[in-house]
């Protein structure tokens, strides 16, 4: 009887051995054959359409608290009139401008704006003139946005006053507003804008209203314009200097010798880099013509009359909303002292040097244009 007992019981054992060992050597020779083959998508097994239906609901559901689910065929795209860069995208998702309206963190993107301003108003600025800048940013009502660059770094201070919480603050030490107007006023990221005021930090706007000056310049078709100087020192042009009888001016008479030409600067198509307000379509072209490397834009205002046609028709001063220049040369004491000479002398020798740069460029240009044409 033990015999027999035990006899049964090694018969058993092996058997449940065999069991195992073929299951283990089943898993393995599955494993060899699948990796054996390439992967076949789903998409590619013939199941009846409803079954595969029900399949892809599953996994979408499965998948979609993930942002995943099956990745669509992309087509080969090449859109010639694109931006360069984006020629391989639909043009229905390429988005080419931008501006500066702040946006929420939350809620419906297209219920963000509750307002869009049509004017960008910039102002290069230091914190000692905050109380005059104050004053300039309470001549433009809301449908202006506000835009300060601050070349001495300090924008906290600027808090202080309401308006500054709707402002767009730009802090780069010790640049100028044309070094600003390079690099953060592209023409696609200031397209929404109808205006573009480029202004200076030392100007009296008393006699000075935003909308009626907008008005006028709608009315006389001016692209260029500036308004009128009131000088509160020298003056360095007759062009801008402000006259008491009309609402525009677009032409001037100058010192002796001074204009070859009626119709050209400083007699005609002339404003100064101080003060000067575009149009879209003007500042599209303008911006082109900044040079990166020259911040100071001496030499810019006798060229803008290239940026729109006629010139003389097109660029002019405003009159009757005028402003004071009250010749603060804070800008200059962002210099620094060489060789003896104060911080704001090396600033000038700059300017100088730029406008006979900037000279050399623009009639090279030419002839090389010429030249090739």
């Amino acid at each position: 009887m033990r015999t027999l007992h035990r006899s049964g019981t090694i018969k058993k054992s092996n058997a449940s051995a065999r069991l195992v060992i073929t299951t283990i050597m089943g898993m393995v020779f599955g494993y060899f054959i699948g990796v054996s083959f390439p992967f076949v998508p789903l998409t590619k097994i013939n199941l009846p359409s409803e079954s595969l239906s029900s399949l892809d609901v599953a996994l979408n559901d499965e998948n979609h608290s993930f942002g995943l689910g099956r990745t669509p065929l992309i087509p080969k795209i090449y859109v010639p009139t694109n931006p360069r860069g984006a020629e391989a995208l639909p043009e229905g998702i390429v988005v080419s401008e931008s501006d500066f309206y702040p946006r929420r963190l939350w809620g419906e993107p297209s219920e963000d704006l509750k307002r869009k301003p049509k004017c960008l108003v910039t102002f290069t600025v230091g914190l000692d003139q905050k109380s005059n800048i104050d004053a300039a940013v309470k001549k433009f009502p809301e449908d202006f946005q506000i835009m300060l660059f601050h070349y001495d770094g300090r924008t906290s201070e600027w808090d202080q006053f309401e308006w500054s919480q709707r402002a767009i603050h730009v802090s780069v030490r010790k640049q100028t507003k044309w070094w600003y107007a390079k690099r953060f006023l592209h023409p696609d990221v200031v397209a929404p804008y109808d205006y573009i005021f480029i202004w200076d930090e030392d100007l009296g706007t008393e006699h000075f209203n935003a909308e009626k000056y907008i008005q006028l310049v709608k009315k006389h078709r001016l692209d260029i314009s500036q308004p009128g100087l009131e000088p509160n020192g020298g003056l360095t042009w007759e062009m801008t200097k402000r006259r008491g009888d009309r609402e525009v001016h677009k032409d001037t008479r100058e010192k002796p010798g001074w204009c070859s030409d009626p119709r050209l600067p400083p007699c005609a198509a002339f404003v100064e880099i101080m003060a000067p307000v575009f149009s879209r379509e003007a500042w599209r072209c303008v911006w082109h013509m900044i040079q990166n490397d020259l911040v100071h834009g001496w030499g810019l205002d006798f060229a803008l009359r290239r940026c729109v046609e006629p010139a003389h028709e097109k660029i002019g001063v405003v009159d009757s909303q005028w402003v004071v220049h009250q010749v603060v040369p804070s800008l200059g004491n962002q210099g620094q002292s060489e060789n003896g000479k104060a911080p704001w002398e090396g600033v000038r020798a700059r300017c100088r040097n730029e406008w006979a740069i900037f000279q050399d460029r623009l009639a090279n240009a030419d002839k090389s244009y010429i030249a090739d044409h």
